[in-house]
């Protein structure tokens, strides 16, 4: 009797161990990947912990302002934290943020969250020319300054019942 208490609790060390190396990476002090922008950047726009925290309503409130009053804010944009937390691979080519292991993926697959945000969004940064930069005001519209993947002249590809299930609706803006 004595013998099988010890097999049990050797074995629920061993699988308490195993769990903890499984989710180091998930509860490390850093969240970034390696050869990512954000791996040489003291600290993102706010600290690791309100960040894992709130980052999916920092985005829904930046999406909010931008749909319904229009103010194109990048702190909490989309399309600024995949430019900073995409990884390059050996060719020097973006790796898609939400591919497995890297940046969004990892956390998302680890807790079962389901990432429909690059349905329509880019996965990787867009790559500029010249010093320009993404929220460009003057010259035509440019979807792609965005991180949209859709451009005008492309049929629809989703329907205003899947956008909305996409889109959670706000009330009371």
């Amino acid at each position: 009797m004595n013998r099988l208490t010890g097999i049990r609790r050797f074995a629920g060390v061993l699988v308490g161990g195993a769990l903890l190396l499984l989710s180091t990476g998930v509860i490390s002090e850093t969240a970034v990947t390696k050869g990512s922008k954000a791996a040489g950047l003291d600290s993102c726009v706010a600290p690791t912990a309100v960040m894992r925290r709130n980052h999916m309503d920092f985005l829904k409130h930046d999406r909010n302002m931008t749909v319904r009053k229009g103010i194109r804010d990048t702190q909490y944009s989309l399309a600024e934290c995949v430019g900073c937390h995409a990884e390059k691979d050996n060719a020097g080519a973006y790796k898609p943020v939400n591919a497995e292991g890297q940046f969004c993926s990892s956390c998302h697959s680890y807790v079962a969250v389901n990432l429909s945000c690059f349905q329509c969004h880019r996965k990787t940064p867009e790559v500029k020319s010249g010093s320009g930069t993404a929220m460009k005001s003057d010259g035509p519209f440019q979807p792609e300054s965005l991180g949209l993947l859709q451009s005008p002249d492309q049929p629809v590809l989703l329907n205003r019942d899947e956008l909305a299930r996409l889109h959670a609706t706000v009330k009371g803006d």
